[in-house]
């Protein structure tokens, strides 16, 4: 069978019915430098499979892998050792071919593998309850934003400037679906958060206040006067973290009466993956539980008194009227949140705080040994595994002549916000178990010849 088996006049039933002239019209959303016109250059119309694997691989020989060379890059998406264990379990039958389960309660083992991973984030958040999982960081986010609307029925969300800009870019583009406003800038290079300024924009039109923790600059701030000043206005506190690893050492946001925590949890037993797919962590209070998107899986007794699982809610658009639905999410990520429930068993408590403490040591000795390369200035006065350096050179030409040297030094400031000159400077250097001492002396070393 082929892919598409549509006859040519399948295509123009199917357009007479949704009332487009061609196909051309469904594209008509998609700006006109973005289409393409013709053929991609450089590929031939019909290659054999054999030449079509040798080139796939002679392009992949050009990646340079996150293991080979020394790595200090983060910006919400880390490089943490994975035990083999975890790849190994995952990759069971059983597990590797799950899909979401429509008949849930024959899926036992799924079942209770969620809730033993919802068990673990909601203590990790410090929140009271946790779903299954969402896509990633920031659609949870998102999540997070049209949730505290519908608790609130206010429609403006302020989002802290220390916000990851991607996850301020998706909620722009889903709020344009919704109607909400969002209030967000760029954030200066300044040694702590902008607690103080965000107080400050609270008023009685505001749903909700979104802070990441520690932020995009690697910074941490204490959230609880933030919290007290959003509960004054009867809005919401959302917590994003995008580092969970940092959690083994920091207060959680629920300690600090956040009401919805969201986050990334790629860190734990997920690798980089050229940037997916990840897993979204979601907790909240227990009192907006009904509120929360996607699915909840609960513990019960079956009628011969065993212990059983069950989905005790599913406020999805495919069980209930779409009308009623708390999101359009359609899964969960089951195979991810597998991932990081295995490697969260194996570390336990006392591990994620020794991997936490090893990952805040490793950090502080990078950076006090990058801050005495002259032209290089330590922005912040707190971070947990990530931090920021003001450069005296743009960094972004920086961080290429460092990758050219076999260096991944960071995430330049410029790269994130490319309109915002004052932030040119920047760079975000991330430092996790797996850096050693010799990595970073030769950043270092490299470093001050590059800036010289």
């Amino acid at each position: 069978m082929r892919y598409l088996p549509l006859t040519p006049d399948d295509r123009r039933a199917m357009l007479a019915t949704i009332g487009a002239a061609s196909i051309d019209d469904l594209f008509v959303d998609v700006p006109e430098h973005a289409r393409l016109s013709g053929p991609i250059d450089g590929l031939p119309n019909h290659a054999s499979e054999l030449a079509v694997e040798r080139h796939m691989a002679a392009l992949a020989r050009q990646n340079v892998a996150a293991g080979d060379v020394p790595f200090f890059l983060g910006a919400g998406a880390y490089r943490h050792h994975v035990p083999a264990s975890v790849d190994h379990l995952i990759q069971r039958g059983e597990f590797l071919t799950a899909y979401t389960p429509y008949q849930p309660e024959i899926a036992q083992g799924t079942l209770q593998m969620l809730f033993e991973f919802q068990t673990q984030v909601a203590r990790l958040l410090g929140t009271d309850v946790a779903n299954a999982s969402m896509y990633d960081g920031s659609t949870a986010c998102w999540e997070a934003i049209v949730m505290a609307r519908r608790i609130t029925r206010r429609g403006k969300a302020i989002l802290s400037s220390g916000l990851h800009p991607h996850y301020v870019s998706v909620a722009r583009t889903m709020a344009t679906f919704t109607g909400d406003a969002i209030e967000a800038t760029a954030p200066c290079l300044d040694a702590g958060p902008d607690t103080a300024s965000l107080i400050d924009r609270i008023d009685d039109d505001t749903s909700c206040v979104v802070v990441q923790y520690p932020d995009i600059l690697g910074r941490i701030g204490d959230l609880s006067d933030l919290a007290a000043a959003c509960h004054a206005k009867k809005a919401l506190l959302i917590a994003v973290v995008t580092e969970p690893v940092a959690l083994g050492a920091l207060k959680s946001p629920g300690e600090m009466d956040a009401d919805i925590v969201v986050g990334e949890g790629q860190s734990i037993g997920v690798g980089l993956q050229f940037g997916g797919p990840y897993v979204g962590l979601f907790g909240c209070k227990q009192k907006y539980v009904r509120q929360m998107p996607g699915r909840l899986c609960g513990e019960t007794v079956d009628a011969d008194g065993k212990r059983g699982f069950v989905l005790t809610l599913s406020t999805r658009e495919q069980h209930i009227r779409r009308e009623k639905a708390t999101s359009n999410i359609c899964t969960n990520s089951g195979l991810c949140a597998l991932a990081f429930s295995i490697h969260m068993t194996l570390l336990g408590e006392a591990g994620l705080r020794d991997l936490a403490a090893i990952n805040h040591a490793g950090a502080v000795a990078a950076a006090e040994r990058l801050a005495r390369v002259p032209g290089v200035t330590l922005v912040n006065d707190a971070f947990f595994n990530e931090f920021t350096l003001e450069l005296s050179k743009e960094a972004r030409p920086v961080v290429r002549a460092l990758a050219d040297r076999g260096v991944l030094a960071g995430v330049s400031l410029g790269r994130l916000y490319p309109n915002e000159e004052s932030l040119a400077n920047g760079l975000v250097v991330a430092v996790t178990e797996t850096t050693t001492a010799e990595d970073v002396e030769t950043f270092a070393t490299e470093l001050e010849e590059v800036l010289a």
